[in-house]
């Protein structure tokens, strides 16, 4: 039996109460950089002098991920484990999830948000050619990766940035690149469904990525071509809603795929909120298994029910999505809580602002109850791309 022990907003840790499986000793680091068996090891070659290498890796793990840039100058044992991955691994078996908000609102590159530390840091430049940079782009975080989609001269292309290393590096394109799909993430794993191809034609075709192999495998066929459309993973299934199968019909239905039978089923009238060809794809949001989504014209946030296949109305947004039908906002899941990303003028000009809400505990007044996270001034107030990483 699992419990989930809450450390803050933004971190957390899975503990089991019955008997697990048995855990290897911590990676074996030798003097390449690897962490030797836990004996003490002299000053000169320990994590942290005085402490067994064990205790220090723990230390070092629960350490916020945004510190490990000067962490990583305390000695170049550290600065291994951290460039290398070992650390990342050590976490990720301690059960310690780490959020962070990857935002890009203008030509010159993409920011990360830490929720926790309410720190911000610019990503090195991705080094992609002109066409990439200036085209309509989407984006996705899976495992550590962070993939964007976009369009160079001639075809589709794909690129990563790695969490753990740093860096950008060219991704191994789908098996039938296309725009304009929805997607959603789960652990190491990722779907994108649907979309358009080069030529314009509306897809049914739906792939599966692994982070850990960096491969694209293809999916069964969806019942519906569509695009413009959302995914999301929710009780162990992947979901797409929403999109249109052409440039004049839009759609109500939704579809779920099982990954024992392998086989899609269509949710009539899920979505009964058609999004026409100006306007955005769904802004959906998944918090413990629950949808959630916003309502452009109302600026409402609304509660899936999976019994009745109905939506009801949760409480207002922050900030307006009906000025832009819905662009320009991010609407994302943040751990247990709701994120809404959106711009805003104020006297000091324009910013981009954060604000994020418990749907199980952040009512107030029957009403929900936002709260700042944060801003990022002179930016614009448009979001072009947003993703939310749960770093382990």
């Amino acid at each position: 039996m699992k419990n989930r022990i809450c450390v803050d907003t933004c971190m957390e840790v899975d503990s089991k109460e019955e008997e697990e499986e048995e855990v290897p000793h911590l990676l074996d680091l030798n003097t390449e950089g690897r962490v030797n068996d836990g004996h003490h090891l002299g000053s000169s070659d320990s994590l942290f002098p005085g402490l067994i290498d064990d205790v220090a890796l723990n230390c070092l793990a629960w350490a916020c991920q945004s510190d490990y840039t000067a962490l990583s100058c305390l000695n170049s044992r550290f600065n291994k484990l951290v460039r290398n991955g070992d650390l990342y691994g050590w976490r990720k078996h301690l059960g310690i999830k780490e959020h962070w908000v990857y935002l890009v609102c203008d030509l010159k590159g993409w920011e990360a948000f830490d929720p926790l530390r309410k720190v911000w840091m610019t990503l090195p430049k991705m080094p992609c050619d002109e066409c990439f940079n200036h085209a309509d782009k989407e984006s996705l975080a899976v495992g550590s990766e962070l993939l964007v989609f976009g369009r160079e001269m001639f075809d589709f292309a794909i690129w990563k940035y790695n969490s753990t290393s740093n860096g950008w590096a060219k991704c191994q394109g789908m098996n039938r690149p296309r725009c304009l799909f929805g997607s959603g993430s789960l652990g190491s794993i990722a779907i994108v469904a649907g979309g358009s191809d080069m030529t314009g034609n509306v897809l049914d075709s739906a792939e599966l990525y692994d982070s850990s192999l960096g491969t694209w495998e293809m999916l069964p066929k969806m019942t519906t071509p569509r695009r413009l459309c959302s995914g999301f993973f929710m009780d162990g299934k992947f979901f797409v809603i929403g999109g249109m199968s052409s440039s004049t019909v839009s759609l109500t239905c939704g579809e779920e795929y099982n990954f024992q039978t392998r086989k899609w089923r269509k949710i009539e009238g899920m979505y009964p909120y058609v999004n026409r060809a100006a306007q955005a794809p769904p802004l959906v949001a998944v918090v413990d298994n629950q949808l959630y989504a916003v309502e452009y014209l109302t600026n409402l946030v609304k509660r899936y029910n999976k019994i009745n296949n109905t939506w009801n109305v949760l409480g207002r947004l922050p900030l307006r999505a009906d000025s832009s039908n819905g662009w320009g906002l991010a609407f994302k899941a943040c751990g247990e809580e709701l994120l809404v990303i959106g711009g805003q003028k104020g006297p000091n000009g324009e910013a981009i602002v954060l604000n994020a809400c418990s749907p199980k505990f952040g009512m107030k007044n029957g009403a929900l109850d936002w709260k700042f996270l944060g801003v990022k001034e002179h930016v614009g107030v448009f979001v072009y791309n947003c993703a939310v990483m749960g770093c382990l």
